[in-house]
């Protein structure tokens, strides 16, 4: 099952305008005082991730990554991720386990707990004999609570012939 150009190019575009809403958003009651007060500060989410894969050599996705974030401010906040993720083959193809290392942007854009991602990087092949490195891209949708991060995200592999539509768990504390 392969993806279009035009769908990617779709999605990608409605996040962005999701995203951006979020800063057109105003808070009834809020002071810029409370915001000014804002702490910044570092959290940490450990995550499980699985996927399914929408190239012709890997049918599936499973892999865990950490991600550390730093609030800019209450509603957006920085991030890197890292982790382990490996693509299962067919009979004939050789699994792809891949070290990804991404750099993100994050928005809440309701309720302080749905929000839109935006991350890019690489993704460095460590199994089977694979040597490459692809750009990753991966624009999401989720919901995090205090401790617990849900999203959905579609990662591109430019140079892997696999991109991955998956889905991450994570367990998340500020540092």
């Amino acid at each position: 099952m392969k993806m279009g150009s035009t769908f990617k190019s779709l999605m990608l575009g409605a996040l962005l305008f999701v995203g951006g809403s979020a800063f057109a958003q105003k808070i009834e009651g809020s002071s810029n005082e409370a915001i000014d007060s804002y702490s910044q500060k570092f959290k940490l989410g450990i995550g499980v991730n699985a996927g399914l894969t929408t190239g012709e050599y890997f049918n599936w996705a499973l892999g865990g990554d950490v991600r550390l974030q730093y609030d800019l401010t209450q509603k957006t906040s920085l991030t890197l991720t890292t982790g382990f993720t490996n693509l299962f083959g067919d009979e004939e193809i050789k699994d792809l386990g891949f070290i990804p290392a991404k750099a993100g942007f994050k928005a809440f854009v309701w309720e302080d707990r749905f929000y839109v991602l935006g991350e890019v990087g690489a993704g460095f092949a460590v199994t089977n004999g694979y040597d490459e490195t692809t750009f990753l891209w991966a624009p999401g949708i989720g919901y995090a609570s205090k401790y617990i991060d849900i999203s959905l995200r579609y990662e591109g592999m430019n140079d892997f012939n696999a991109d991955q539509i998956g889905l991450r768990l994570a367990y998340g504390f500020e540092l």
